[in-house]
């Protein structure tokens, strides 16, 4: 008999997205609205994707076994 289909968690699927070399990657937040009262530099340093670290990354990877 065939094991059953593992899900992925959805939420955190729209929330990672995996590299070429295996690494999580998400959006930081903080940059969906009072953007005026925030400088400059603060928001460009949020634009970019930050990678995960170790221990949360295998959090994650539970959470999306099909990645």
């Amino acid at each position: 008999m065939a094991k059953p289909k593992i899900k992925s968690n959805k939420s955190a699927a729209k929330r990672f997205r995996v590299t070429g070399k295996g690494k999580l990657r998400f959006q930081k937040a903080g940059r969906r609205h009072l953007l005026a009262k925030k400088s400059a530099r603060r928001k460009r340093g949020l634009r970019r994707m930050a990678t995960i670290s170790g221990t949360d990354a295998r959090r994650i990877r539970r959470a999306l076994p099909n990645l």
